[in-house]
């Protein structure tokens, strides 16, 4: 039964804005890839990886991927069923979501190191029909995961496994029965307007948020951003995971369009990414300030890689300053972007723009998007005054997952609330200031804090807890946890929460990486903790 998205309702006249102007238009994200590889086919296509190393060309993926997209189908896959891969990045990623496109399935990455909690939850509320999964990776075992969640997921027909050197798939079809299977030899057609890919992103909720793309908006996305990258920019080698909207945009989707190389690495260690640069004169570091810092921290940067790097876009998290700031004085050209998974390229500054604005703002609005800065009334504010940041443009995500969420942030004219707060100068620039939403961007990622919080809370002997982001130099920033305890109760350390969270099934990445213990909240005459008094205090005694 062919499932019932309920899409929001995008006003008429924005539809026929975008249609007039050749926004919109009726190709779909497997046709635009199939044609984009087929362009592309000789160029490289590298994964770096101490388990599943490859070297080929995009030709060779594309063929790859028209071979598995024929084993889907041969076992039921047909135009809008959910398609899921939770895969490190490596060369079966790019395959699987290659060849779902081409079948008119909705993709749905998964990134590589989430836990079976955040795994459960996305392959039920996407009601995905198969999944392409590692056997496993560093301390995740992936089949045994999935055997505990299997009695939850009656949707889930289909399960195929990457097994390193054609180990045990655990009972599940092995990857290489689907690449055995004769090839699809043209994408198949659907509606331009229906889903095309269900990003997951965490935020103010305790589960992640379903984002849901059309043909039509992840289409453009991909010739928006392709038009305000620097020309004649050299590959980047991506360490983001392609399971992340970042990753998936930098490493699968752009490359594609520009008829360009791919290079991926599975483990972001700076002196393997720097050995990387060098042997095969790639750039890298571009995406959350992290992967930027990270190589200029490591003692075997040159002023050769300082050259590959020169021209650098940062997004994804909190763009500090001083960062900024120090890229520049090495020579490098920095630009900032701004944009969510929601409505993924909202503003960026160009290279050729000014460098106080390149370094102290997010840019101007690109391309198609429309931007407005209100109060709590959605009334606009002036210039240099703060307020939240809405907008609206053809690449803003036509929906989440939950329906229940497409009301709290669209109004009727098809405006998106960000949950961002922005200042807009008199020349358009835009400058987040703060946030709404209740989340910490830890090296481009999300966590919620409520997700974490609610899990804590289970502990034994704890009474409350507030989990905040905390200022860090390395990934912009980290979760810290205030956490008050029952009177008489043991008091935990650091290593029993993580205890804690790891038996929960979450992911690590999402672990508090401080803990502080306090008798009581700093509170609203309601009683609600004022989390940004934590916040204030972590930022005065750095973290």
């Amino acid at each position: 039964m062919t499932r019932d998205w309920q899409l929001r309702d995008v006003p008429a006249a924005l539809r026929e804005r975008y249609v007039g102007a050749g926004q919109w238009t009726d190709d779909t994200l497997g046709a635009v890839l199939d044609a984009g590889l087929a362009r592309a086919a000789s160029q490289p296509f590298t994964v770096r990886s101490r388990v599943r190393p490859w070297r080929g060309t995009l030709g060779a993926v594309h063929t790859m991927a028209q071979h598995v997209a024929g084993g889907l189908r041969s076992r039921g896959v047909v135009p809008g069923d959910a398609v899921a891969f939770q895969l490190p990045n490596w060369v079966e990623a790019a395959a699987t979501f290659y060849a779902a496109s081409l079948l008119g399935a909705v993709v749905v990455p998964i990134v590589h190191f989430y836990g079976p909690k955040e795994v459960g939850y996305i392959l039920r509320r996407t009601r995905v029909k198969a999944l392409v999964t590692a056997a496993r990776f560093g301390h995740l075992d992936y089949v045994a995961n999935l055997q505990r969640l299997r009695p939850e997921l009656p949707d889930l027909e289909l399960v195929a496994i990457v097994a390193e050197n054609g180990g045990d798939a655990g009972g599940h079809l092995p990857f290489a029965e689907l690449l055995a299977a004769p090839p699809v030899d043209a994408p198949v057609r659907v509606d331009p307007s229906s889903p095309a890919l269900v990003a997951y992103t965490s935020g103010t909720t305790s589960d992640p948020k379903g984002v849901i793309h059309s043909h039509r908006t992840i289409v453009f996305e991909v010739k928006q951003l392709s038009a305000v990258q620097a020309s004649g920019a050299r590959p980047s080698l991506v360490g983001a995971p392609v399971g992340h909207g970042i990753g998936m945009l930098a490493a699968l989707l752009l490359p594609v369009w520009q008829a360009g190389a791919i290079h991926l690495i599975d483990q972001w260690v700076p002196r393997d990414v720097l050995a990387a640069m060098l042997e095969d004169d790639l750039s890298s570091g571009t995406g959350a300030t992290f992967f930027l810092t990270s190589l200029l921290d490591d003692p075997g940067i040159t002023a050769r890689h300082l050259e590959l790097m020169h021209n650098m876009g940062l997004g994804g998290s909190a763009v500090p300053y001083a960062v900024a700031e120090r890229a520049t004085k090495l020579g490098l050209s920095v630009v900032r972007l701004y944009g969510s998974t929601e409505h993924p390229s909202t503003t960026g500054c160009t290279h050729d723009d000014p460098l106080d604005k390149r370094l102290r703002t997010d840019g101007r609005s690109l391309p198609g998007v429309e931007l407005r800065i209100v109060d709590e009334r959605a009334r606009d504010v002036g210039v240099d005054e703060p307020g939240e940041i809405v907008s609206r443009g053809p690449d803003c995500f036509v929906g989440y997952t939950d329906p229940a969420l497409n009301a709290d942030c669209f109004d009727t004219d098809g405006w998106y609330a960000t949950g961002d707060v922005g200042v807009l100068d008199a020349d358009g620039f835009l400058a987040i200031v703060d946030r709404k939403k209740d989340i910490i961007i830890r090296g481009g990622e999300n966590i919620s804090a409520l997700e974490v919080e609610e899990l804590l809370l289970r502990m034994e002997g704890v009474a409350e807890v507030a989990v905040v982001a905390a200022p860090d130099r390395r990934l912009g920033e980290r979760a810290a946890a205030f956490v008050r305890m029952l009177p008489g109760a043991a008091l935990p350390d650091l290593r029993a929460l993580r205890a804690h969270l790891e038996a929960a099934g979450l992911a690590r990445q999402k672990w508090p990486e401080a803990l502080h213990l306090v008798e009581d909240f700093p509170r609203t005459p309601s009683g609600k903790v004022q989390k940004f008094l934590l916040r204030e205090q972590l930022r005065a005694s750095g973290g």
